[in-house]
């Protein structure tokens, strides 16, 4: 409808990730030092509904850059939302209810993700029935129709802050924070292992995020899958990881062995790009096994950063991967949608796979350095207990970030007997 090639589209993945490569540092001393966990949501929420609004504008009135303004806001907003939602959760519950919690958050999520994929295609249709033609006009109210969904989000942020408000007057509590401390001087002293792993985040996130934004278009044309297939199809990865992500943080939890998993995961996924690249097999069984090789990467990577950082430095670790894995999603996505518009799906696909097969790599060097490194951590641990967060600050942090992909949390005292399962 609005006339655009592929490079354009995918373009309007980055405007989402370029805000957040700077404020994943900044979301959590956003909500604990400036505007408070309340207003905070409230405001974030504000940002995303501005940010959807500006963004089916655009498409009504045939304005692309609008479109990508749109797209912008809505970036700035969404991800601290999400920071602040992980607030009110760490605040609200503990111990084992935080589990089911945060399982129940990314659940619904993904839930989120996968009514979107399949819902606005049969909105666009109605919208067209009644106005009687296709057009910008048609794709902005249908937008502005999704965008209720916005809403109701704010709808529930100011909902929120009442009960939060009305719990601290009656049980005297105060407002959650983040427990984020973020210390950029911090990044001369990460150790290879991190970068390591910040290399198989990027690489990996990269092969599966914007392949599902051009996956769609892949499947009706290779596989002459009607569009309603092709969506079900392409939100399969979604639909496996709502239930599969909380099973797979309880695997392993249990049973260790982080960089094992991880491993499986990525030599999963290279096999699902490699089917659907060269062979006309039934897409379904690729993209169920992408579905798996997700959610299982999701609990297994995340939690290793804090095996290899020490506590006090668990904030600017993870602010440092997500504004890595966010720039690296930005320039993928353009170089995806560039590729394809010159070459066409089967480059798309090998380019994908050149993006998988590299994090084989780092397994090595990651897997001699993790005794040598554990050791270090615990001497410095040690030396400078002093100096570190107030444990349950710590715990919380590491709670947010874990639980938020779909890792088991364990109780405090068992942080050290789970680095040593690692391996």
């Amino acid at each position: 409808d609005m006339k655009v090639n592929t490079a354009q589209f995918m373009a309007l993945y980055a405007w989402y990730s370029w805000p957040n490569v700077v404020l994943c540092f900044f979301g959590g001393f956003l909500i604990d030092r400036v505007f408070g966990i309340r207003l905070g949501t409230v405001i974030f929420s504000i940002f995303v509904c501005v940010g959807q609004v500006v963004f089916a504008l655009g498409a009504l009135f045939n304005t692309f850059w609008l479109m990508e303004v749109g797209r912008f806001i809505f970036g700035i907003g969404g991800e601290s939302l999400a920071v602040a939602q992980n607030t009110y959760a760490v605040s609200w519950f503990k111990g084992k209810e935080l589990n089911l919690v945060f399982g129940l958050q990314l659940s619904m999520a993904r839930i989120g993700s996968t009514v979107n994929m399949n819902i606005m295609g049969w909105i666009y249709s109605r919208v067209q029935e009644l106005l009687g033609y296709a057009g910008p006009s048609t794709l902005g109210l249908a937008l502005l129709i999704g965008g209720v969904t916005c809403l109701f989000s704010l709808s529930c942020a100011l909902i929120l802050a009442y009960l939060d408000r009305r719990a601290e007057k009656l049980l005297c509590k105060e407002q959650g924070k983040t427990g984020e401390v973020i210390k950029l001087t911090d990044v001369k002293d990460f150790s290879l292992s991190l970068w390591l792993i910040f290399v198989i985040c990027v690489c990996y996130y990269a092969a599966v995020f914007p392949f599902i934004g051009l996956g769609k278009v892949f499947f009706i044309e290779k596989f002459r899958f009607s569009p309603q297939e092709a969506s079900a199809i392409n939100s399969i990865v979604y639909i496996i990881s709502a239930p599969m992500s909380p099973v797979f943080g309880l695997l392993v939890d249990k049973v260790g062995k982080n960089i094992i998993w991880v491993l499986c995961a990525v030599v999963t996924t290279l096999a699902s790009h490699i089917m659907l690249a060269f062979t006309f097999w039934n897409p379904w069984v690729a993209m169920c096994l992408l579905g798996v090789a997700y959610s299982l990467l999701a609990c297994a990577l995340w939690p290793m950063v804090a095996f290899v950082v020490p506590e006090h430095q668990l904030g600017t670790a993870y602010g440092f991967m997500q504004s890595i894995q966010n720039l690296g999603l930005a320039v993928i996505a353009i170089a995806a949608g560039m590729i394809l518009d010159t070459r066409g799906y089967l480059f798309l696909e090998v380019f994908f796979s050149a993006c998988v097969f590299p994090q084989g790599k780092p397994f090595l060097p990651l897997f001699f350095c993790r005794a040598e490194e554990q050791e270090r951590l615990r001497r410095q641990n040690e030396d400078d207990l002093a100096k570190l967060l107030p444990k349950a600050d710590a715990f919380s942090l590491r709670n947010k970030y874990l639980s938020k992909l779909g890792a088991q949390v364990s109780p405090p005292g068992a942080h050290r007997q789970l680095k040593t399962r690692v391996m």
